[in-house]
């Protein structure tokens, strides 16, 4: 196995540590685009895009042995049942686009992040 000076390693790290959080990030605005068009609170608005960036990071850092599109999938999902039991007590109905976009989002970031 080729040894790496620890600066290039780092930077390595750093750079997939980025991609991630660029990802997520761009993933968040996504989610948060239509819940902006709804009025939603800023609470709301922030905890979605929170999580995203969070996914992002998780899921490329993850090693768990799953194509992209499945570990993302399975993080994401992982990570709505917080916040499903806080939305899902008061509006059940709410869960089912969170639902949607956590598939779609989910799978996708996974998908980007193995690239």
């Amino acid at each position: 196995m080729p040894r790496h000076e620890p600066s290039v390693v780092l930077f390595m790290f750093n750079s997939k540590i980025q991609k991630s959080l660029l990802f997520g990030a761009l993933a968040g605005i996504i989610d948060v685009i239509p819940m902006l068009l709804q009025n939603l609170t800023w609470d709301a608005n922030l905890s979605a895009f929170a999580q995203w960036v969070v996914a992002g990071f998780l899921i490329s850092t993850s090693e768990l042995k799953l194509p992209g599109y499945q570990k993302g999938l399975l993080i994401s999902l992982l990570l709505l049942i917080p916040v499903g039991i806080l939305v899902g007590w008061k509006e059940p109905m709410s869960l089912i686009p969170m639902f949607a976009m956590t598939v779609i989002l989910g799978s996708a970031l996974g998908h980007l992040l193995e690239k």
